[in-house]
């Protein structure tokens, strides 16, 4: 894939409502998969959505209006899965398995995240914003090996007011995440202001804007409670 070639997959990917979130080479401990027919992956290629992009393309979709599971899922992989095709590239999905691939892990090796205490990763640019959709991998170099990626924002962020924004105290360093108590308020009522997305997470300082469509947040809310 040349560089015009990687211009052209990065608007295909905005015109489904998706980014290219980064790339690296992969090493042998980095868990990537060979190429369909055995070919060795020589670039992975991030890909993501974040902000309100994606939320027209997927409204209008025959996966969100046909009233079954998983729609979210179902149409990154019919849009993506087609893209990889048209591009010449494999996809892999971190919605499938097992085997499960270390999204996060491939995330922080693009450069950009780092590792929140909410247990997402934050980048620098989008914030803790970023769903992570699908990995393309290339036969191809197509990505430079580079230095060292940069770290992502947390590391740095002195106040960090997300441990404080959770109204029932469900975000903690030392003990981690508590998922019954975000669900159990959740439940409490649909009027919450968490239904227009997670408190801790719109109180970060990075990526402000790059903050959901509100009925998107409702949505992704929707599915973490099983509704």
């Amino acid at each position: 894939m040349t560089e015009p070639a990687l211009a052209y997959l990065q608007d295909d990917l905005a015109a489904a409502g998706f980014l290219l979130l980064g790339g690296f080479r992969p090493s042998p401990g980095d868990g990537v998969p060979d190429i369909t027919g055995g070919a060795i992956a020589q670039s992975l290629l991030l890909i993501g959505s974040t902000g309100p992009s994606l939320w027209p393309q997927f409204t209008s979709s025959r996966e969100f209006q046909d009233g079954t599971p998983h729609p979210m899922d179902r149409y990154a992989k019919q849009e993506l899965s087609r893209l990889a095709t048209v591009h010449g590239l494999d996809v892999l999905f971190p919605f499938e398995g097992p085997p499960y691939f270390p999204f996060q892990q491939w995330a922080l090796k693009c450069g950009g995240f780092s590792q929140s205490p909410l247990g997402v990763l934050a980048h620098e640019t989008y914030g803790p914003w970023t769903g992570f959709r699908a990995a393309f991998l290339s036969a191809a170099a197509v990505v430079d090996q580079g230095p060292p990626a940069n770290a992502g924002p947390c590391e740095t962020c002195r106040d960090k007011p997300c441990l404080n924004a959770c109204p029932v105290n469900a975000i903690s360093v030392e003990t981690g995440y508590d998922v019954p108590a975000c669900k159990g308020h959740l439940q409490e009522s649909s009027e919450i202001a968490c239904w227009s997305g997670c408190l801790a997470r719109h109180a970060c300082p990075f990526g402000e804007d790059h903050k959901p469509h509100p009925d998107n947040a409702r949505f992704h809310m929707s599915s973490f409670i099983g509704l």
